[in-house]
């Protein structure tokens, strides 16, 4: 393993090839200045989504940090043992580890905590490590120890009980195993408090920022908003024209209220209800279409996402409210049955679209057994053979396209996320129709996440979308829109 002097002088070459890259890369056609423009503006945009979290430690690959999901479990922590236990002890890995632990702790501080910077620069001075590891009585579980103490201090409360775990450990390798591992949730803790506490500047800049850049390309092209103003266009004539009516549904065949009878109820056409009309139309659109509207092409991946989670809970919540008639109100009155045929569930739909008969007959022989299984352990009287197999059939059947539980699910989830733009969602999950009480957690998901897209969309093109607007609102669309 090469010694910090010799990382240190490995750095040199790379920058400089790194800077040769971007000079070469500065003397490319304008396509690659615009892609690089491109780009920067989708990062700016990603990081200012309030839903985006970090998932992923964003570390150099040639630190010890990034190595410890490949190499370090199954080579590392061996080869530092080993030379922890050799006589004389060889102390080369361990001060290389020390100095990453002492980056880490000196990143989680705040500026305003200067003394325990001095504090811990002193206690970790790799100079005097250095020296104690030539005499060879670098007292490495010493060390550990303070850092312990350090890490203490200075970690979020979540972490306390990883923390007090370590404390147990007297073995120095597992001990300095398990200090990395909770440093980096530690760390990952203090990147996603700064994230959340700069969301505001980031959205504010980010808003800016894409307007920005969309009208220097709306100067170069004028044409650039028209498939916008096609969509727009489509999404008022859906709501002017009677025979498209999306969030109809027959309320004889349909128990439970509906979401909000002022999200049904018919009103003059509004800048709010055509922008809502289309956002939903969006969760449908064709993804052959070329024609998607310029002012959401950063956000079409993420709605594709949305509609296929939309998709994938239409299949559950049909599942549990097919099953529920037949079990009845024993078994999903409890909370731990519904959790359990949930997860079944969602672990056997994710191949719907492309196997959606296979999927189906493999769920319904999975929820058939739970149900059968969950009755005789509560010594309750099975399912008949009559009734198992008409579960099954019932199941099995939501695989097709022109099935009614399905499509009754469907139009209820559209009508919720309807409801979500217009109320916001905590207030359309109070008044949740029959069939979705039970995926609950799940649409309140879905719906935060499609109305922080459309919200930041209309920040950021709000001025656009208003003169496209203007024309489609007029008084003869309105007079259309309150027409029987």
């Amino acid at each position: 393993m090469p010694n910090v002097k010799e990382r240190a002088a490995r750095k040199e070459p790379r920058t400089a090839e790194g800077a040769s890259r971007e000079s070469h890369a500065g003397h490319t056609r304008e396509g690659s200045a615009q892609g690089h423009r491109s780009s920067l503006m989708e990062r700016v945009h990603e990081a200012s989504k309030p839903d985006r979290h970090s998932e992923e430690k964003m570390v150099p690959s040639s630190s010890l940090e990034a190595k410890g999901k490949d190499t370090m479990p199954s080579d590392f922590w061996d080869h530092l043992k080993e030379q922890l236990s050799s006589e004389p002890p060889d102390f080369s890995c361990a001060l290389e580890l020390l100095k990453e632990v002492r980056e880490i702790l000196l990143s989680l501080l705040l500026p305003r905590q200067s003394r325990l910077r001095s504090e811990i620069e002193e206690a970790l001075d790799m100079d005097f490590l250095h020296q104690q590891a030539d005499r060879g009585d670098l007292n490495v579980t010493y060390i550990s120890k303070y850092i312990l103490n350090m890490m203490v201090l200075l970690c979020a409360p979540v972490r306390d009980e990883a923390v007090q775990k370590l404390e147990s450990i007297t073995d120095p390798v597992r001990l300095l195993r398990g200090i990395f591992q909770v440093l980096g949730l530690m760390k990952m803790d203090m990147v996603n408090y700064t994230i959340q506490s700069l969301q505001p500047q980031l959205q504010e800049h980010s808003i800016q920022f894409e307007r920005a850049e969309f009208q220097e390309r709306l100067n170069k092209e004028p044409g650039l908003l028209n498939h916008t103003t096609k969509w727009l266009t489509q999404a008022a004539a859906d709501l002017t024209s009677p025979a498209s009516c999306p969030d109809s549904v027959d309320s004889s065949s349909t128990p439970g209220p509906s979401p909000s009878d002022a999200a049904a109820a018919p009103e003059p056409l509004s800048p709010a209800m055509v922008l809502s009309q289309g956002f939903l139309n969006l969760l449908t659109w064709d993804p052959e279409s070329e024609e998607f509207p310029e002012t959401l092409l950063m956000d079409r991946t993420r709605l594709q996402e949305l509609e296929s989670q939309r998709s994938q809970l239409t299949i559950l919540a049909s599942v549990l409210l097919v099953a529920s008639s037949f079990s009845g109100s024993v078994l999903f009155g409890s909370p731990k049955f519904v959790d359990k045929l949930k997860r079944i569930t969602k672990s056997l739909i994710e191949d719907f679209n492309s196997r959606s008969e296979e999927t189906m007959q493999t769920v319904s022989e999975q929820v058939t057994q739970e149900i059968h299984q969950t009755l005789k352990s509560m010594g309750l009287a099975p399912l008949s053979s009559d009734n198992t197999a008409s579960l099954i059939g019932q199941l099995q059947n939501i695989a097709r396209k022109e099935n009614c539980v399905c499509n009754v699910i469907d139009q209820r989830i559209h009508l919720f996320l309807k409801c979500c733009l217009v109320l916001g969602v905590q207030r359309s999950l109070l008044d949740l129709p029959g069939g979705l009480v039970l995926i609950e957690p799940e649409l309140a998901e879905l719906g935060q996440k499609f109305v922080s897209l459309t919200q930041h969309n209309q920040q950021v093109f709000g001025p656009y979308y208003t003169e496209i607007l203007k024309p489609l609102i007029s008084p003869g669309h309105t007079a259309r829109a309150e027409s029987p």
